[in-house]
């Protein structure tokens, strides 16, 4: 443990503005006119005229217009769900049931399955999506998965 840490220099505080003799009076450092003088005034990224960072970079990435919301359910999952008696899903499974119960959000508007995990329970499924693992795997427990066309 250094000594440093356990002295407290009472070192005060500079006020500026507070008359000529206090040597941070007048312009109180800032010097005379200009942007830098005024109050309220930050220059984030300005560098001196050379090309800002921000410009330097190139542009990255692309923003689809068209963005699919699709909720993605594992079968693992879905038997979670089932399994909670909280919900009250026994036997079919959709889109409507999962926002109304809350499951998924509001925002989602096509529905995919997809095959990892297990599934015990024969549920009849409505989706948009369904991996071949999945429809698979749900047709051997004596399910059913119905794929809507839109």
């Amino acid at each position: 443990m250094q000594l440093n840490n356990l002295i407290k220099i009472n070192k005060k505080k500079i006020r500026v503005g507070k008359g000529i003799g206090s040597g941070k009076g007048k312009t109180s450092g800032r010097g005379h006119k200009g942007q830098k003088s005024r109050s309220g005034v930050a220059i984030k990224s300005f560098e001196g005229g050379q090309m800002p960072l921000y410009r330097r970079l190139p542009k990255r990435g692309f923003k689809s217009i068209k963005d699919n919301k699709i909720a993605i359910l594992n079968l693992s999952k879905i038997q979670n769900i089932i399994e909670k008696s909280k919900y009250g899903i026994k036997n079919s499974l959709d889109l409507k049931i999962l926002k109304e119960k809350k499951l998924i959000h509001k925002k989602f508007k096509k529905l995919k399955i997809l095959g990892t995990g297990e599934i015990k329970s024969n549920i009849e499924i409505l989706a948009h999506f369904a991996s071949k693992q999945a429809l698979d795997k749900i047709e051997k427990v004596g399910g059913k998965i119905s794929i809507i066309k839109k």
